[in-house]
């Protein structure tokens, strides 16, 4: 019953139903994941100690280099799964997910010894002084030394789950941890609870992503016997078709994490050079603009399976309604909400500190991040499409142009030219480019597409 519910989803069902299937689960999820992120701010916000709020976001870099390891084995396997499925090879299906997942394992418990090892050096890296360091080293003992497994662990079975479609269990598990941390983040951090201050927000992001890890395993198991997905590890054998397609998606998506992490690393040391105020204002600002990127990430997440599955049976034109019906819907959206963001800017940097430098800082920084907001969906939305049929070498082009080429030349001019506000506006001139190529490149390959089809069907 299960297996034709699936069917039906990726071959029958209407574009915009199948859309709203799998991306409403995964928008829900992500803006818990923002609500989740915001909440560490908010609350370390409240103790209305600028040090505090500024490990938080001294920190950041760290814990997006998760998603390093994230992209390669999670946005890797789904991708190969997702195709695999569309060939109806479920061996294939069964071992990349099991590559994915214990790949994924060994690499955060070698992210945990490496961070925890080079702990000072890193610190500086990050841009920590002697008044920051103890707070943000603090953080990160729960974050990374203790929470490098389940924090990575734990959004890889996500992908793994939703690559068969299964979005909503994929999404539960996901929120389930932010929900929890959401609930913990006042009792560990606040004085009337534990006051651990920055500390106590790394503790109950630690303790969530342990019980969401565990929800997918209670998931797996009782699954076992209609879910193509599995950890087992007989499934480990080695397979160089199942690790070069891992690895061919995954690779290229991993390093486009990693440029994010050098871009982020550069903004925040050029930000602290003004002081902790100008990098909490940053902070927060960056967690607010997270809103409406993470549900542009979430409608490109959340088709990548039907993508994936459309590409791998030939059924190109279902695979270019999905993607035209999802760019419609995101981009009006995501666009009003930058018009609100600009005229909003003082207000919402506002809600989460009551300190005045602060929201002037926020405002001229929230200001110049909305502006490439509706960009980014292109970009999001191409970079997604790339993923789900394969080609990594596109997605590994568009990382690099968006980041070395593009973005980080940028933070080096604007701040030179406009002093700290200039920062802000390095993302929208990179994400106005790379726009306008993804819109080439994908008439391309779908006029590509279209000619194959033609030529092989007069064969």
């Amino acid at each position: 019953m299960e297996d034709r519910e699936k069917i039906d989803l990726f071959e029958r069902m209407a574009v915009p139903k199948a859309v709203a299937r799998l991306t409403i689960p995964t928008i829900l999820s992500s803006l818990v994941m923002v609500i989740y992120n915001m909440a560490d701010t908010y609350f370390v916000g409240m103790l209305n100690d600028p040090i505090q709020n500024a490990a938080v976001t001294l920190a950041a870099p760290v814990l997006l280099a998760f998603n390093a390891v994230n992209n390669l084995f999670g946005v890797g396997s789904s991708s190969m799964m997702s195709r695999a499925l569309g060939r109806k090879d479920y061996d294939t299906v069964s071992r990349s997910s099991a590559f994915g997942f214990y790949a994924s394992l060994l690499c955060g418990v070698l992210f945990s010894l490496f961070c925890t090892a080079f702990r000072q050096p890193l610190l500086v890296l990050l841009g920590a002084d002697a008044g920051t360091a103890a707070a943000t080293g603090a953080y990160m003992k729960w974050t990374v030394s203790f929470g490098a497994v389940p924090a990575i662990l734990n959004v890889v079975m996500a992908y793994l789950v939703r690559s068969e479609g299964n979005s909503f269990h994929a999404s539960m598990g996901t929120m389930s941890g932010c929900l929890l941390n959401m609930a913990l983040d006042p009792v560990f951090i606040l004085p009337w609870g534990l006051n651990m201050g920055a500390a106590g927000a790394g503790f109950a992001t630690f303790l969530s992503n342990c019980v969401a890890c565990m929800y997918f395993f209670v998931l797996l198991f009782v699954k076992r016997k209609s879910t193509c997905v599995c950890i087992h590890p007989a499934k480990l054998g080695p397979r160089a078709a199942v690790i070069l397609g891992v690895c061919g998606v995954g690779i290229p998506a991993s390093i486009q994490n990693l440029l994010n992490v050098t871009g982020m690393t550069i903004l925040n040391n050029f930000t602290s050079v003004f002081g902790a105020d100008a990098v909490a204002a940053m902070g927060i600002t960056q967690k607010i603009n997270m809103v409406p990127m993470y549900i542009a990430l979430g409608f490109s997440q959340g088709i990548m399976p039907l993508i994936s599955y459309s590409y791998s049976s030939g059924n190109y034109k279902r695979m270019k309604e999905t993607l035209l019906f999802t760019a419609r819907a995101v981009i009006g959206f995501i666009t009003a909400m930058a018009v609100i963001y600009y005229a909003g800017a003082g207000v919402l940097t506002g809600l989460f500190m009551k300190n005045e430098a602060i929201v002037v800082y926020g405002t001229g920084f929230l200001r110049g991040f909305c502006l490439g907001l509706p960009f980014l969906c292109v970009d999001f939305l191409a970079v997604g499409v790339f993923q789900a049929v394969g080609k990594g070498k596109e997605a590994l082009i568009f990382a690099v142009m968006r980041k070395i080429i593009l973005e980080i030349p940028a933070l080096y001019v604007l701040n030179r030219l406009f002093p700290l506000y200039g920062l802000a506006y390095a993302q929208f001139v990179a994400e106005l480019v790379l726009a306008g190529a993804a819109v080439v490149v994908l008439v391309r390959m779908f006029g590509k597409l279209e000619r194959e089809r033609h030529n092989g069907a007069s064969v």
